[in-house]
Protein backbone atom coordinates (compact mmCIF):
# COMPACT_ATOMS: atom_id res chain seq x y z
CA UNK A 1 0.00 0.00 0.00
CA UNK A 2 1.23 3.26 -1.08
CA UNK A 3 1.75 5.76 2.40
CA UNK A 4 1.44 9.73 1.41
CA UNK A 5 4.73 11.65 1.29
CA UNK A 6 3.67 13.85 4.72
CA UNK A 7 2.83 10.40 6.13
CA UNK A 8 5.89 8.46 5.37
CA UNK A 9 8.25 7.06 8.25
CA UNK A 10 11.25 9.74 8.95
CA UNK A 11 14.21 7.49 8.48
CA UNK A 12 17.37 8.78 10.73
CA UNK A 13 20.96 6.85 10.20
CA UNK A 14 21.77 6.70 14.07
CA UNK A 15 20.38 6.96 17.19
CA UNK A 16 17.84 5.45 19.24
CA UNK A 17 15.51 3.62 16.64
CA UNK A 18 11.82 5.54 17.56
CA UNK A 19 14.07 8.30 16.43
CA UNK A 20 15.07 7.04 13.09
CA UNK A 21 12.11 5.60 12.28
CA UNK A 22 9.42 7.74 13.70
CA UNK A 23 8.04 4.39 15.89
CA UNK A 24 7.47 4.69 19.55
CA UNK A 25 10.36 3.29 22.06
CA UNK A 26 8.55 -0.45 21.37
CA UNK A 27 8.92 -0.20 17.51
CA UNK A 28 4.96 -0.38 16.77
CA UNK A 29 3.75 2.22 14.52
CA UNK A 30 1.43 4.23 17.28
CA UNK A 31 -1.69 3.19 16.93
CA UNK A 32 -1.18 -0.02 15.54
CA UNK A 33 -1.54 -3.48 17.30
CA UNK A 34 1.62 -5.14 15.91
CA UNK A 35 4.50 -5.19 18.41
CA UNK A 36 7.35 -5.79 16.78
CA UNK A 37 10.93 -6.32 18.54
CA UNK A 38 12.71 -3.03 20.62
CA UNK A 39 14.72 -2.59 16.89
CA UNK A 40 12.57 -3.41 14.82
CA UNK A 41 11.54 -0.33 11.68
CA UNK A 42 11.55 -1.93 8.89
CA UNK A 43 12.66 -5.21 7.06
CA UNK A 44 15.78 -3.92 6.15
CA UNK A 45 16.79 -3.67 10.21
CA UNK A 46 14.97 -7.20 10.57
CA UNK A 47 17.18 -9.23 8.73
CA UNK A 48 19.30 -11.39 10.61
CA UNK A 49 22.98 -10.88 10.37
CA UNK A 50 23.85 -14.73 9.23
CA UNK A 51 27.55 -13.57 7.64
CA UNK A 52 28.67 -11.86 9.72
CA UNK A 53 28.12 -13.72 13.01
CA UNK A 54 29.79 -16.34 11.08
CA UNK A 55 32.80 -14.71 10.28
CA UNK A 56 33.09 -13.92 13.86
CA UNK A 57 32.77 -17.41 14.82
CA UNK A 58 35.43 -18.29 12.82
CA UNK A 59 37.67 -15.87 14.30
CA UNK A 60 36.79 -17.01 17.42
CA UNK A 61 37.31 -20.53 17.08
CA UNK A 62 40.77 -19.92 15.21
CA UNK A 63 42.25 -17.06 17.33
CA UNK A 64 41.11 -19.49 20.72
CA UNK A 65 42.97 -22.30 18.74
CA UNK A 66 45.90 -20.15 18.33
CA UNK A 67 45.62 -19.24 22.02
CA UNK A 68 45.41 -22.54 23.44
CA UNK A 69 48.41 -23.92 22.18
CA UNK A 70 50.37 -20.75 22.99
CA UNK A 71 49.34 -21.62 26.86
CA UNK A 72 49.56 -25.09 27.20
CA UNK A 73 48.90 -24.37 31.32
CA UNK A 74 45.72 -23.27 30.18
CA UNK A 75 42.46 -25.21 30.22
CA UNK A 76 42.42 -27.21 26.71
CA UNK A 77 39.66 -27.27 24.55
CA UNK A 78 37.19 -29.56 24.96
CA UNK A 79 33.78 -30.21 23.65
CA UNK A 80 32.20 -27.90 26.40
CA UNK A 81 34.74 -25.35 25.54
CA UNK A 82 33.53 -25.42 21.58
CA UNK A 83 30.00 -25.18 22.37
CA UNK A 84 30.99 -21.98 24.87
CA UNK A 85 32.74 -20.66 21.74
CA UNK A 86 29.50 -20.89 19.74
CA UNK A 87 27.49 -18.59 22.28
CA UNK A 88 28.74 -15.64 21.68
CA UNK A 89 28.25 -15.70 17.84
CA UNK A 90 25.40 -16.78 18.60
CA UNK A 91 23.93 -14.56 20.42
CA UNK A 92 24.93 -12.06 17.76
CA UNK A 93 22.21 -13.22 15.39
CA UNK A 94 19.74 -11.52 17.71
CA UNK A 95 22.14 -7.91 17.68
CA UNK A 96 19.97 -6.11 15.27
CA UNK A 97 16.37 -6.88 17.01
CA UNK A 98 17.51 -7.17 20.82
CA UNK A 99 21.03 -5.52 20.72
CA UNK A 100 21.08 -5.49 24.46
CA UNK A 101 20.06 -8.97 24.67
CA UNK A 102 22.82 -10.07 22.58
CA UNK A 103 25.29 -7.96 24.57
CA UNK A 104 23.88 -9.76 27.94
CA UNK A 105 24.73 -13.01 25.88
CA UNK A 106 27.87 -12.50 24.81
CA UNK A 107 29.16 -10.90 28.61
CA UNK A 108 28.15 -14.22 29.69
CA UNK A 109 29.70 -16.29 27.50
CA UNK A 110 32.96 -14.48 27.75
CA UNK A 111 32.95 -14.59 31.63
CA UNK A 112 32.26 -18.70 31.64
CA UNK A 113 34.62 -19.33 29.26
CA UNK A 114 36.76 -17.06 31.49
CA UNK A 115 36.10 -18.97 34.50
CA UNK A 116 36.39 -22.68 32.67
CA UNK A 117 40.15 -21.62 32.59
CA UNK A 118 40.19 -21.51 28.70
CA UNK A 119 42.62 -19.17 26.91
CA UNK A 120 41.07 -15.84 26.31
CA UNK A 121 42.00 -16.11 22.14
CA UNK A 122 39.50 -14.03 20.57
CA UNK A 123 36.23 -15.13 23.11
CA UNK A 124 36.26 -10.88 23.22
CA UNK A 125 35.27 -10.13 19.89
CA UNK A 126 31.62 -10.84 19.92
CA UNK A 127 31.22 -8.80 23.22
CA UNK A 128 32.85 -5.81 20.94
CA UNK A 129 30.45 -6.02 18.29
CA UNK A 130 27.40 -6.54 20.29
CA UNK A 131 28.42 -3.28 22.61
CA UNK A 132 28.64 -1.80 18.91
CA UNK A 133 25.53 -2.34 18.08
CA UNK A 134 24.00 -1.59 21.11
CA UNK A 135 25.57 1.89 21.50
CA UNK A 136 25.16 2.71 18.33
CA UNK A 137 21.00 2.40 18.50
CA UNK A 138 21.21 4.64 21.41
CA UNK A 139 21.65 2.63 24.20
CA UNK A 140 25.10 4.03 25.90
CA UNK A 141 23.57 3.87 29.42
CA UNK A 142 22.44 0.14 29.15
CA UNK A 143 25.72 -1.26 27.04
CA UNK A 144 27.80 0.63 30.16
CA UNK A 145 26.27 -1.40 32.88
CA UNK A 146 26.30 -4.33 31.24
CA UNK A 147 30.49 -4.03 30.09
CA UNK A 148 30.68 -2.50 34.32
CA UNK A 149 29.10 -5.89 35.06
CA UNK A 150 31.75 -7.62 32.40
CA UNK A 151 34.34 -5.55 34.17
CA UNK A 152 33.41 -6.83 37.29
CA UNK A 153 33.39 -10.21 36.64
CA UNK A 154 36.78 -10.06 35.02
CA UNK A 155 38.48 -8.68 38.03
CA UNK A 156 36.29 -11.29 40.38
CA UNK A 157 37.29 -14.33 38.43
CA UNK A 158 40.95 -13.11 37.91
CA UNK A 159 41.79 -11.88 41.40
CA UNK A 160 39.80 -13.85 43.83
CA UNK A 161 37.36 -17.06 42.21
CA UNK A 162 40.66 -18.24 40.42
CA UNK A 163 41.75 -21.05 43.12
CA UNK A 164 38.09 -22.95 43.01
CA UNK A 165 38.25 -22.46 39.33
CA UNK A 166 40.07 -24.64 36.71
CA UNK A 167 43.22 -25.18 35.37
CA UNK A 168 44.18 -26.41 39.11
CA UNK A 169 47.24 -24.39 40.42
CA UNK A 170 46.29 -21.47 38.63
CA UNK A 171 47.56 -17.83 39.85
CA UNK A 172 46.02 -14.53 40.14
CA UNK A 173 46.94 -12.55 37.08
CA UNK A 174 48.45 -8.68 37.88
CA UNK A 175 46.55 -5.96 38.42
CA UNK A 176 47.67 -4.15 35.42
CA UNK A 177 46.06 -6.86 33.40
CA UNK A 178 42.89 -5.63 35.09
CA UNK A 179 43.40 -2.19 34.11
CA UNK A 180 44.42 -2.73 30.34
CA UNK A 181 41.20 -4.70 30.50
CA UNK A 182 39.27 -1.88 32.11
CA UNK A 183 41.01 0.58 29.47
CA UNK A 184 40.11 -1.70 26.43
CA UNK A 185 36.41 -1.69 27.53
CA UNK A 186 36.07 1.73 28.12
CA UNK A 187 37.66 2.83 24.29
CA UNK A 188 35.20 0.37 22.98
CA UNK A 189 32.12 2.38 24.51
CA UNK A 190 33.99 5.86 23.72
CA UNK A 191 34.75 4.75 20.27
CA UNK A 192 31.15 3.23 19.28
CA UNK A 193 30.04 6.79 21.05
CA UNK A 194 31.94 8.38 18.50
CA UNK A 195 30.63 6.52 16.05
CA UNK A 196 26.98 7.25 16.86
CA UNK A 197 27.26 10.94 17.18
CA UNK A 198 28.90 10.79 13.61
CA UNK A 199 26.25 8.87 12.07
CA UNK A 200 24.01 12.01 13.70
CA UNK A 201 25.65 14.78 12.03
CA UNK A 202 26.49 12.93 9.01
CA UNK A 203 22.30 12.54 8.96
CA UNK A 204 21.80 16.36 10.15
CA UNK A 205 23.73 17.76 7.16
CA UNK A 206 22.52 15.25 4.58
CA UNK A 207 19.19 16.63 5.53
CA UNK A 208 20.04 20.27 5.76
CA UNK A 209 21.59 19.95 2.60
CA UNK A 210 18.22 18.54 1.22
CA UNK A 211 16.32 21.39 2.79
CA UNK A 212 18.67 23.83 1.34
CA UNK A 213 18.38 22.48 -2.08
CA UNK A 214 14.67 22.52 -1.86
CA UNK A 215 14.24 25.58 -0.77
CA UNK A 216 16.93 26.57 -3.76
CA UNK A 217 14.20 25.20 -5.96
CA UNK A 218 11.39 26.76 -4.57
CA UNK A 219 12.74 29.72 -4.32
CA UNK A 220 14.06 29.35 -7.69
CA UNK A 221 10.40 28.35 -9.31
CA UNK A 222 9.01 31.22 -7.62
CA UNK A 223 11.54 33.25 -9.14
CA UNK A 224 10.79 31.88 -12.90
CA UNK A 225 6.50 32.29 -11.63
CA UNK A 226 7.23 36.38 -11.13
CA UNK A 227 9.29 36.76 -14.36
CA UNK A 228 6.43 34.73 -16.61
CA UNK A 229 3.57 36.31 -14.67
CA UNK A 230 5.18 39.73 -15.44
CA UNK A 231 6.25 39.47 -18.75
CA UNK A 232 3.19 37.69 -19.90
CA UNK A 233 0.53 39.80 -18.20
CA UNK A 234 2.06 43.47 -19.63
CA UNK A 235 2.67 41.95 -23.21
CA UNK A 236 -1.21 39.75 -23.13
CA UNK A 237 -2.70 43.06 -21.74
CA UNK A 238 -1.47 45.03 -24.35
CA UNK A 239 -2.32 42.57 -26.95
CA UNK A 240 -5.79 42.28 -25.59
CA UNK A 241 -6.31 45.76 -25.75
CA UNK A 242 -4.90 46.15 -29.08
CA UNK A 243 -7.02 43.37 -30.50
CA UNK A 244 -10.04 44.83 -29.60
CA UNK A 245 -9.06 48.13 -31.05
CA UNK A 246 -8.48 46.04 -34.61
CA UNK A 247 -11.50 44.16 -34.63
CA UNK A 248 -13.59 47.46 -33.85
CA UNK A 249 -11.95 49.52 -36.83
CA UNK A 250 -11.17 46.47 -39.34
CA UNK A 251 -14.20 47.51 -41.02
CA UNK A 252 -14.41 51.11 -40.27
CA UNK A 253 -11.03 52.30 -40.75
CA UNK A 254 -8.55 49.32 -41.89
CA UNK A 255 -5.32 51.74 -41.18
CA UNK A 256 -5.31 52.08 -37.86
CA UNK A 257 -6.62 48.23 -37.09
CA UNK A 258 -3.56 47.52 -39.22
CA UNK A 259 -1.75 49.64 -36.99
CA UNK A 260 -3.13 47.58 -34.27
CA UNK A 261 -2.00 44.68 -35.80
CA UNK A 262 1.62 45.88 -35.73
CA UNK A 263 1.60 46.90 -32.40
CA UNK A 264 0.36 43.23 -30.91
CA UNK A 265 3.02 41.99 -33.06
CA UNK A 266 5.40 44.16 -31.81
CA UNK A 267 4.08 43.32 -28.58
CA UNK A 268 4.19 39.59 -28.63
CA UNK A 269 7.61 39.48 -30.50
CA UNK A 270 9.09 41.36 -27.13
CA UNK A 271 6.98 38.95 -24.88
CA UNK A 272 8.64 35.96 -26.53
CA UNK A 273 11.98 37.47 -26.63
CA UNK A 274 12.07 37.37 -22.37
CA UNK A 275 9.98 33.95 -22.14
CA UNK A 276 12.78 32.17 -24.15
CA UNK A 277 15.57 34.02 -21.89
CA UNK A 278 13.80 32.78 -18.93
CA UNK A 279 13.66 29.18 -20.39
CA UNK A 280 17.09 29.32 -21.75
CA UNK A 281 18.32 29.57 -18.04
CA UNK A 282 16.09 26.81 -17.15
CA UNK A 283 17.71 24.66 -19.85
CA UNK A 284 21.46 25.87 -19.06
CA UNK A 285 21.49 26.66 -15.43
CA UNK A 286 24.74 28.49 -13.90
CA UNK A 287 25.21 29.98 -17.58
CA UNK A 288 25.39 33.39 -17.94
CA UNK A 289 22.34 34.81 -19.51
CA UNK A 290 22.78 35.76 -23.41
CA UNK A 291 20.73 38.77 -22.89
CA UNK A 292 20.76 41.59 -19.92
CA UNK A 293 18.03 41.35 -17.88
CA UNK A 294 15.87 44.22 -18.26
CA UNK A 295 16.07 47.27 -15.57
CA UNK A 296 14.99 50.73 -15.72
CA UNK A 297 16.95 51.75 -18.65
CA UNK A 298 14.23 50.52 -20.18
CA UNK A 299 11.18 52.87 -19.26
CA UNK A 300 10.80 54.79 -21.87
CA UNK A 301 10.15 51.58 -24.00
CA UNK A 302 7.93 50.45 -20.80
CA UNK A 303 6.14 53.50 -21.83
CA UNK A 304 5.79 52.79 -25.67
CA UNK A 305 3.91 49.70 -24.60
CA UNK A 306 1.69 51.39 -22.62
CA UNK A 307 0.72 53.87 -25.00
CA UNK A 308 0.01 51.16 -27.66
CA UNK A 309 -2.38 50.70 -25.23
CA UNK A 310 -3.92 53.88 -25.14
CA UNK A 311 -1.95 54.71 -21.64
CA UNK A 312 -0.22 58.13 -21.30
CA UNK A 313 3.06 57.44 -18.88
CA UNK A 314 4.64 60.60 -17.43
CA UNK A 315 7.81 59.68 -15.50
CA UNK A 316 9.29 62.05 -12.80
CA UNK A 317 12.71 61.45 -11.35
CA UNK A 318 13.97 63.09 -8.17
CA UNK A 319 17.41 62.90 -6.82
CA UNK A 320 20.19 62.25 -8.61
CA UNK A 321 20.33 58.77 -10.89
CA UNK A 322 22.73 56.29 -10.52
CA UNK A 323 23.44 52.42 -11.63
CA UNK A 324 21.88 49.94 -9.56
CA UNK A 325 23.03 46.52 -8.38
CA UNK A 326 21.20 44.18 -11.14
CA UNK A 327 18.56 42.17 -8.67
CA UNK A 328 17.45 45.92 -7.50
CA UNK A 329 17.34 47.48 -11.26
CA UNK A 330 15.54 44.51 -12.06
CA UNK A 331 13.36 44.23 -9.54
CA UNK A 332 12.09 48.32 -9.89
CA UNK A 333 11.69 47.74 -13.47
CA UNK A 334 9.20 44.38 -12.87
CA UNK A 335 7.56 46.61 -10.22
CA UNK A 336 6.83 49.29 -12.58
CA UNK A 337 5.72 47.19 -15.61
CA UNK A 338 3.30 45.34 -13.49
CA UNK A 339 1.67 47.99 -11.75
CA UNK A 340 1.50 49.63 -15.48
CA UNK A 341 -0.33 46.64 -16.37
CA UNK A 342 -2.64 47.06 -13.50
CA UNK A 343 -3.67 50.23 -14.74
CA UNK A 344 -4.17 49.07 -18.25
CA UNK A 345 -6.57 45.83 -17.40
CA UNK A 346 -8.24 47.46 -14.32
CA UNK A 347 -8.75 51.21 -14.25
CA UNK A 348 -10.30 53.60 -16.21
CA UNK A 349 -7.75 56.26 -16.17
CA UNK A 350 -5.95 56.66 -18.99
CA UNK A 351 -3.08 58.04 -17.79
CA UNK A 352 -0.61 57.02 -15.11
CA UNK A 353 2.19 58.74 -13.10
CA UNK A 354 5.31 57.42 -12.94
CA UNK A 355 7.54 58.68 -10.12
CA UNK A 356 11.69 57.49 -9.42
CA UNK A 357 12.98 58.78 -6.18
CA UNK A 358 16.99 58.30 -5.45
CA UNK A 359 17.70 58.63 -2.16
CA UNK A 360 21.08 58.27 -0.30
CA UNK A 361 20.39 54.39 0.01
CA UNK A 362 16.32 53.68 -0.77
CA UNK A 363 15.08 53.75 -4.23
CA UNK A 364 11.56 55.14 -4.10
CA UNK A 365 8.55 54.21 -6.77
CA UNK A 366 5.44 55.24 -7.07
CA UNK A 367 2.67 54.68 -9.81
CA UNK A 368 -0.60 56.67 -9.56
CA UNK A 369 -3.93 56.75 -12.11
CA UNK A 370 -6.82 58.43 -11.36
CA UNK A 371 -9.27 55.61 -11.63
CA UNK A 372 -12.26 55.13 -11.12
CA UNK A 373 -11.48 51.30 -10.79
CA UNK A 374 -13.25 49.02 -13.64
CA UNK A 375 -14.06 45.12 -13.67
CA UNK A 376 -11.45 43.59 -11.25
CA UNK A 377 -10.76 45.39 -8.00
CA UNK A 378 -8.09 47.36 -8.51
CA UNK A 379 -6.57 46.08 -5.01
CA UNK A 380 -6.81 42.37 -5.13
CA UNK A 381 -4.83 39.29 -4.06
CA UNK A 382 -3.80 38.45 -7.47
CA UNK A 383 -0.37 37.15 -8.23
CA UNK A 384 0.42 40.78 -9.57
CA UNK A 385 0.67 42.52 -6.58
CA UNK A 386 1.37 39.26 -4.42
CA UNK A 387 4.66 39.02 -7.02
CA UNK A 388 5.50 43.22 -6.61
CA UNK A 389 5.49 42.48 -2.63
CA UNK A 390 7.75 39.43 -3.03
CA UNK A 391 10.35 40.99 -5.41
CA UNK A 392 10.20 43.90 -2.56
CA UNK A 393 10.53 41.51 0.37
CA UNK A 394 13.61 39.81 -1.47
CA UNK A 395 15.94 42.41 -1.15
CA UNK A 396 14.59 43.63 1.96
CA UNK A 397 12.13 46.44 0.80
CA UNK A 398 8.34 46.90 1.25
CA UNK A 399 4.90 47.43 -1.26
CA UNK A 400 2.01 49.55 -0.60
CA UNK A 401 -0.96 49.56 -2.88
CA UNK A 402 -4.10 50.48 -2.02
CA UNK A 403 -7.33 53.18 -3.29
CA UNK A 404 -6.83 56.56 -3.20
CA UNK A 405 -8.92 58.99 -1.32
CA UNK A 406 -9.80 60.35 -5.08
CA UNK A 407 -10.47 57.49 -6.08
CA UNK A 408 -7.11 56.46 -7.55
CA UNK A 409 -5.12 53.94 -7.15
CA UNK A 410 -1.45 54.03 -6.08
CA UNK A 411 1.79 51.62 -5.79
CA UNK A 412 3.98 52.45 -3.63
CA UNK A 413 7.44 50.80 -3.74
CA UNK A 414 10.69 51.30 -1.82
CA UNK A 415 13.91 49.52 -2.60
CA UNK A 416 17.11 49.72 -0.06
CA UNK A 417 19.83 50.56 -2.55
CA UNK A 418 23.20 51.13 -1.13
CA UNK A 419 25.80 53.80 -2.47
CA UNK A 420 28.30 52.86 -4.66
CA UNK A 421 31.84 54.98 -5.71
CA UNK A 422 30.85 55.50 -9.40
CA UNK A 423 33.01 53.87 -11.93
CA UNK A 424 34.70 55.04 -15.07
CA UNK A 425 32.36 54.80 -17.36
CA UNK A 426 29.11 55.20 -14.74
CA UNK A 427 27.53 58.18 -16.40
CA UNK A 428 27.42 56.89 -20.11
CA UNK A 429 25.35 53.53 -18.54
CA UNK A 430 23.07 55.74 -17.08
CA UNK A 431 19.60 55.45 -17.43
CA UNK A 432 18.66 57.40 -20.05
CA UNK A 433 15.49 58.89 -18.33
CA UNK A 434 17.45 61.43 -15.64
CA UNK A 435 16.53 64.44 -15.22
CA UNK A 436 12.67 65.90 -15.51
CA UNK A 437 10.16 64.64 -16.94
CA UNK A 438 9.17 62.32 -19.98
CA UNK A 439 5.88 62.16 -21.38
CA UNK A 440 4.67 59.68 -23.27
CA UNK A 441 1.49 60.19 -25.34
CA UNK A 442 -0.84 57.67 -26.42
CA UNK A 443 -1.13 56.03 -29.35
CA UNK A 444 -3.97 57.93 -31.81
CA UNK A 445 -5.68 54.17 -32.29
CA UNK A 446 -6.47 54.33 -28.51
CA UNK A 447 -8.58 57.67 -28.04
CA UNK A 448 -10.09 56.94 -31.47
CA UNK A 449 -11.45 53.46 -29.60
Amino acid sequence: MNVPREEAPFRWCGGPPWRRSGRGRGGARPGSGARPGPGGSGDRRRRVPWVSSAVVAVVVFVGTGFASRAHPDQQQLDAFARSLLLVGPVFLLLRVRWPLVALAGTVAAALVLQAAGCAYGAVFLPVVVATFRAVVTGRLRAASWTCAVLLAGHVLIGQWLYRYLPPSGDRSGPWGEELYFAVWVVAVLAGSEVVRVRREAWARERMERAAAARRRADEERLRIARELHDVLAHSISVINVQAGVGLALLDSDPEQARTALTTIKAASKEALGEVRQVLEGLRAPGEAPRAPAPGLDRLPELADQAAGAGLSVTVDTEGTPRPLPPGADLAAFRIVQEALTNVVRHSGSRVARVRLGYGPARLTLRVDDDGPATGTDAGGSGNGLAGMRERAAALGGRIEAGTRPDGGFGVLAELPVPRREPRCGAAASAPPHRGGRTAVPPDETKETS
